[in-house]
């Protein structure tokens, strides 16, 4: 779907629909061209899913989620005309909102509810680790803030990120 966009300035807001509640990503270009991508918060569940057009919704599974996320950002950063990789763009910082399981339920298993948020903060730490590791390897790994949160709207995932990130094309011309 082509997105919409506005222009303000050095701003420029790509959308999608008439009437949006958020914009999918709202990119500044800096005075050497560089450009800074504010990429909107989404989740490796439903979200992805929808965007990717995938058969399959992946449940509190960050191994699957998380690249599925990066991979929702990239078909954005192609579909704007931005840059054909995510791999391109140097991440500043990534916020992540964890979630509590969906199951079991901690007032009827407290030990298996605690050991599947256990599970959980190791899957979700090294899914993101390893994203970085395969896809970044020449880039420096963004500063991350993580809230635990009790949930989010999409009642699949583990987590929703949002994150910021700077293409630098100045890098391109530089000698």
């Amino acid at each position: 779907m082509p997105f919409n966009i506005k222009q303000r300035g050095k701003l420029t807001y790509y959308y999608e629909g008439d009437e949006p509640v958020l914009s999918n990503m709202v990119v500044e270009t800096l005075p050497d061209g560089d450009l800074r991508i504010c990429f909107s918060g989404l989740t490796g569940g439903y979200s992805a899913a929808g965007i990717l057009g995938l058969d399959e919704v992946p449940q509190m599974d960050p191994d699957t989620e998380i690249p599925l996320v990066f991979a929702c950002w990239e078909l954005w950063l192609r579909e704007a005309g931005i840059c054909d990789s995510i791999a391109e763009v140097d991440f500043i910082e990534v916020h992540a909102f964890g979630t509590q399981p969906k199951a079991p339920n901690p007032l009827l298993d407290a030990a298996g509810f605690q050991a599947e948020l256990s599970r959980l903060r190791s899957a979700y730490a090294r899914a993101y680790r390893d994203w970085f590791k395969a896809n970044c390897p020449d880039r420096g790994v963004p500063a991350r803030f993580t809230v635990h949160v009790v949930d989010v709207p999409d009642q699949a995932a583990s987590y929703e990120f949002y994150a910021v990130g700077l293409l630098q094309r100045s890098l391109e011309s530089a000698p």
